[in-house]
């Protein structure tokens, strides 16, 4: 039990920022529950005292009943069960929402601390599976595990309260059949649902991953003639996933039965007991029908416990999957930042760099030495190791052996937003997202107005081609810039760069897709921003030279040895 309780602990403290927003939507629970049962207890009592005194007065007994006063009762519990069932589903579920991006917030801030070796050791898939999924099944812990049982417990107290004013014996006997009623439907169905729960969240990760590997590597299994075989693996993990969910199901429901069981024993022995108290004329019969249907209306506060409470394994396998991202995030060395408004320094000194499970290393015993200001050229072929100097050189991959060293500190220990405010980097794959060019080009620079957009559009030569658009700026680029050529989303990240004021820039490839005219005009223009920069260009060939604006330094990386070469 500590065990669960460590692992859902910081998710919990995340819970405590918003406790208003809990308590409030747990008290609306509350309130909604008690006034169902009010409108059931009062309904049962008025309509028995009806009938009794309509007996009473048949038989030509005097009697009495004040119909204005419960049937005034009756329609204020039934609004009011009416409006706090709205008001607590709408803030609930806008609290169960809020809750939601502030646990993606924080996911995504222990991804963005992980460096590229971590992330690039799972699957896409199981990133987004933990942004996505894992979250979602947090949801069950808020909204069912959290709730729920807090208000079926406040229940419980009330509702014996209220009977002990009359029947003190019944409400004692409630008392103690609900509080057993609670531990079943909470700690016996998340003690005996655990193991079945946990692994099913586990077989929809093996399936998904099983599943995506066939429509991804379809070629690769048909040409190796197994596409028959890892069909039979999706099928028999798919078939062991079936029957766990169906084991689940069966206890569940077993669960289910029991509460019923419970709940409907607890009801026949509330209606003996008060019986035994009417027939000695120490209560009236619409008090004891009262008590009957209160005690029968109860099970409502108990129905969905079982239900939730039976995946509780799943939300710690979801939890336990998160927290392993703050193990493996690098610790954000915030204390160390950078000079502000003074040229930095590149110093690399005897760096290599080994992938886990590689035989070789991408990097080895690497040396270089680039003043403040300067502008360098590294070439090489593909898999030569630039990207994974790059990497190391915005601090986004540690080395496996010495250091990188920009303005006198480590890269590596630089914390994300010292990073992201002075460095800037064109990667060979540009991240572009479903928005428009504008709101795409704003997220270096929010503030910037539609001139200086349009300004640093001129400087990579797409003016021309949006000014034509329908939509100008507002044009949509599409997923993952799927609207835009090539070349067009390339040139579109350069001038989102050109938005920023980094101290080090690192441009790998910045004329790829386009001809040697728009090369020369970019090339212009990216001499005049990057002056009093510290620039390093990544390129294939030492003839993609020629454009390139103010290199003074050249080297050669080839198979992750770097030589220095002369400069043409």
């Amino acid at each position: 039990m500590m065990a669960i309780y460590r692992e859902f602990r910081p998710w919990l403290l995340l819970l405590v920022r918003r406790r208003k927003r809990f308590l409030v939507g747990a008290l609306l629970v509350w309130v909604t529950l008690m006034a169902g049962l009010a409108l059931l207890g009062l309904s049962g009592w008025f309509i028995t005292a009806s009938a009794l005194t309509g007996i009473a007065l048949a038989l030509g007994i005097p009697a009495r009943l004040d119909v204005y006063v419960p049937g005034g009762g009756i329609r204020f519990f039934a609004l009011a069960r009416t409006i706090a069932r709205y008001l607590e589903r709408l803030y609930n579920h806008n609290t169960v929402l809020t809750l939601l991006a502030d646990l993606r917030y924080r996911v995504f801030g222990y991804l963005t601390r992980l460096d590229e070796t971590r992330l690039h050791g799972e699957r896409a898939s199981d990133w987004l599976s933990r942004l996505t999924a894992d979250i979602d099944t947090l949801d069950n812990f808020y909204l069912r595990l959290l709730v729920p049982p807090l208000v079926a417990l406040l229940g419980v107290v009330a509702v014996s309260l209220f009977v002990a004013i009359w029947l003190p014996g019944v409400a004692v006997l409630m008392a103690l059949t609900l509080g057993l009623l609670w531990l079943v439907a909470t700690l016996l169905a998340a003690a005996w649902g655990f193991t079945q729960s946990y692994q099913q969240v586990v077989d929809q990760q093996s399936l998904r991953r099983l599943v995506v590997d066939q429509v991804q590597a379809s070629a690769e299994l048909m040409s190796y003639q197994t596409s028959q075989w890892h069909r039979t693996m999706i099928a028999t993990q798919e078939q062991q996933a079936f029957n766990n969910q169906r084991r689940l199901g069966r206890k569940a429901a077993l669960i289910n039965c029991l509460v019923s069981v419970i709940s409907g024993l607890m009801v026949v022995a509330v209606v003996w007991f008060a019986s035994l108290v009417f027939s000695q004329q120490l209560v009236p019969g619409p008090i004891l029908v009262m008590a009957a249907l209160i005690a029968l209306g109860a099970n409502e506060a108990f129905i969905a416990l079982p239900a939730s409470f039976i995946k509780l394994g799943a939300s710690y396998a979801a939890v336990r999957r998160l927290n392993a991202l703050t193990g493996d995030s690098s610790p954000a060395a915030a204390a160390v930042t950078l000079p502000e408004d003074v040229g930095l320094s590149i110093q690399v000194n005897q760096l290599s760099l080994r992938y886990a499970q590689t035989l070789e290393p991408a990097l080895r015993c690497i040396d270089l030495q680039l003043p403040a200001g300067k502008r360098a050229v590294i070439t090489g072929s593909s898999g030569a190791g630039k990207s994974s100097l790059a990497s190391v050189l915005m601090g986004r991959l540690i080395a496996t052996q010495g250091e990188a060293m920009v303005g006198g500190v480590k890269a590596c220990l630089l914390s994300a937003e010292n990073r992201a405010n002075h460095f800037a980097m064109l990667t060979q794959q540009v991240d572009l997202f479903d928005a428009s060019i504008a709101e795409n080009l704003r997220i270096a620079n929010p503030t910037a107005s539609d001139h200086k957009l349009w300004e640093v559009l001129r400087a990579v030569a797409l003016d021309g081609w949006i000014e034509q658009l329908p939509k100008g700026l507002a044009t949509a680029v599409g997923e993952k810039g799927q609207q835009l050529s090539g070349g067009q989303g390339r040139r579109l990240a350069l001038a989102r760069l050109m938005l920023s004021s980094p101290q080090v820039v690192i441009l790998d490839e910045p004329f790829a897709g386009v001809d040697v005219a728009t090369a020369n005009h970019i090339a212009a223009a990216l001499d005049k921003w990057l002056r009093n920069r510290t620039v390093i260009f990544f390129v294939h060939q030492v003839s993609s030279l020629n454009p390139l604006p103010g290199v003074e330094y050249h080297w050669h990386l080839d198979a992750g040895k770097l030589s220095q070469c002369p400069l043409n």
